[in-house]
């Protein structure tokens, strides 16, 4: 008696795989939208600001290039920290590597989208491409989110308490932020099912990773390291264009001023982030034209720059099924 093949005790499975790959093909051109709306929407955004782009190249032709090679390094170095931010966030096991170009392609989408929805959209498919169910999913984004928000209000405290008077704060601004944390958690307790639900999904989340080896330290130290490496690059424009300002007073400058910017949802922080730190660095003590070139040269450094080589990765992670 022979043993039976594995087609012959599933004999719908060569079926199944068939339909399968029927299934992809038909995605396939839809897929290929996806990434072509990409392209022409960030065409259109940089030929939208090419003045922008054009003003700063030459502001910045006279800087020194070793501070600025530093920037360039300290943005390469930001895709790998929201890589280990996002493995952190999650039980599983992602696939490093894809991981990682999966984070310079949601770089380059949130250029495009307002708020952060690029960058949330890719994570979350690749996320559910790589097994995790849509709710898990989002709730590992939630949980990134959530220690990026407290590492970064971490850093912020420990600026303003190490340099006392770089951060002058409005009387009676420690009495608000109590209060807001206060209705925030009495928000949360009060909250319909549906929310009360995701939220609690949130903190078990962040419990299980918690209890994993290595999980924690990759979540907070990867988001830690981000924010960090994002201050450092404004760092480093601002000492390659030689402004008397010092590294702790620019980083806070930074930190304070992208907080902000998120209340103002704009793709990629675009205009919100600008204005917003070109006045912290004005506020800081740089001149308003300095301040200008400091931004012009953030934003080449981890927008132009970076903006073309992400989204043929975003291309090729959607050809090859990644997303």
């Amino acid at each position: 008696m022979t043993v039976p093949t594995a087609t012959e005790v599933a004999p719908d499975t060569q079926v199944t795989q068939t339909a399968r790959r029927g299934v992809l093909r038909r995605r396939a051109p839809w897929q290929a939208a996806v990434a072509l709306a990409v392209l022409v929407g960030a065409a259109l955004l940089a030929g939208l600001h090419w003045p922008v782009i054009v003003a700063g190249a030459h502001r910045l032709a006279s800087a020194d290039p070793g501070w600025l090679l530093l920037g360039a390094t300290a943005t390469v170095l930001t895709w790998a920290c929201s890589a280990l931010a996002q493995q952190g966030a999650v039980a599983e096991a992602l696939p490093g590597g894809r991981l990682v170009a999966a984070q310079f392609a949601a770089s380059a989408a949130n250029h495009v989208l307002p708020a952060g929805l690029g960058a949330g959209a890719v994570n979350l498919r690749f996320l559910t491409r790589c097994g995790l169910p849509v709710t898990r999913s989002a709730t590992a984004l939630a949980v990134k989110a959530t220690a990026g928000a407290v590492t970064r209000g971490a850093l912020i405290a420990l600026l303003a308490l190490g340099a006392p008077g770089l951060l002058r704060l409005p009387p009676g601004s420690a009495v608000a932020v109590g209060a807001a944390l206060l209705g925030a958690a009495a928000l949360v307790v009060l909250l319909p099912g549906p929310p009360r639900r995701a939220a609690r999904a949130v903190v078990r989340d962040v419990r299980a990773v918690h209890r994993l080896p290595g999980r924690a330290p990759a979540l907070w130290g990867g988001s830690l390291a981000f924010a960090s490496l994002h201050a450092l690059v404004v760092v480093a424009v601002t000492l390659s264009l030689g402004l008397p300002l010092s590294p702790g007073r620019v980083a806070l400058a930074y930190l304070v001023a992208s907080s902000a910017a998120v209340l103002l949802p704009t793709p990629g922080g675009i205009g919100s982030l600008d204005a917003a730190l070109a006045l912290a660095l004005t506020l800081a003590g740089a001149p308003g034209s300095a301040a200008a070139s400091v931004v012009l040269g953030y934003r080449l450094l981890t927008v132009w720059l970076p903006l073309l080589p992400g989204l043929v990765v975003l291309g090729v992670l959607l050809r090859r099924k990644a997303l």
